[in-house]
């Protein structure tokens, strides 16, 4: 069963959210934080999956997102951190209202995975599963990927951006559009070797997530290569970090991709290890 809901956050923004209730009572409730540029629709299929295994699941949109949108982004002021210190602590903080019995978990889809050192009370998390999670540093790319990760965080982002003013995402196909503080804080991690960490001096903070952490890899994501999902790793020095390298013809299939994960057709193998692996905590 689900619910659409509206979420609070600190500062006083409305995020347009969905509560997943399984039929009995959750022992176990799920944030999931979705990558950047996508609506919480693309994880409807999955959360409904996870409700139907036991769990209570919360889907949100940040702000200036899908139901989250205002009628413009020109001069909407939002940021990255925004979304972790203030959209993401929403949800979770709504979860332990909703389902107070439950242990609070969390599922990160790329940028959803790279910010649990920014959240505060980020000791509540029990687990994290992240799903294509990374450091967006350019140089964890290689060859002309490389090249296009340069120019693409160097350049294109930040002109295109204040030109425009909001990054016009939707129209070369990467999601949803952005508002400009978003864009640009993003191209600005993206330029550190630390990534958010080191841009935002933020080691002490990271060091003390000590929840267990899996990433799930798939060999074919292009915009999470090995490289960088290892470097994210080592940025939670602390948790218990393991990163699932998954192939698609291990599971019969073509392709995953960055975004295959969450498709319907994962449900009897990627969704059940995830649900499985969650189930322990």
């Amino acid at each position: 069963m689900s619910e659409a809901i509206e979420i609070e956050t600190s500062d006083g923004v409305r995020l347009g959210a969905t509560l997943f209730r399984p039929r009995g009572t959750a022992r176990r409730a799920v944030a999931i934080q979705g990558a950047t540029g996508v609506k919480q629709t693309y994880y409807a299929g999955f959360a409904a999956y996870l409700a139907e295994r036991g769990f209570g699941v919360v889907t949100c949109d940040y702000r200036g997102i899908g139901r989250s949108r205002p009628a413009t982004l020109i001069g909407f002021g939002a940021t990255m951190r925004d979304w972790a210190e203030r959209d993401v602590p929403a949800a979770f903080d709504f979860l332990e209202r909703a389902l107070p019995e439950a242990r609070l978990l969390a599922i990160g889809h790329s940028f959803g995975g790279q910010i649990y050192g920014l959240l505060p009370r980020r000791e509540r998390i029990a687990a994290a599963l992240l799903v294509g999670a990374q450091s967006g540093y350019w140089r964890h790319w290689r060859g002309g990927q490389k090249l296009g990760m340069w120019a693409f965080t160097h350049v294109a982002i930040p002109a295109v951006t204040r030109i425009q003013g909001y990054a016009a995402a939707s129209r070369i196909g990467m999601g949803e559009d952005l508002p400009a503080g978003v864009a640009l804080e993003w191209a600005r991690w993206c330029r550190h070797p630390e990534y958010v960490v080191g841009v935002l001096g933020a080691h002490a903070d990271y060091a003390r997530f000590r929840a267990p952490l899996r990433i799930v890899a798939a060999t074919d994501d292009r915009y999470a290569p090995l490289e960088a999902v290892q470097a994210l790793l080592k940025l939670y020095p602390s948790a218990r970090g393991e990163i699932r390298r998954v192939a698609p013809q291990d599971i019969g299939v073509q392709r995953i991709g960055h975004f295959g994960f969450f498709r319907e057709q994962f449900r009897d193998t990627l969704w059940r290890e995830a649900a499985d692996w969650l189930g322990r905590y």
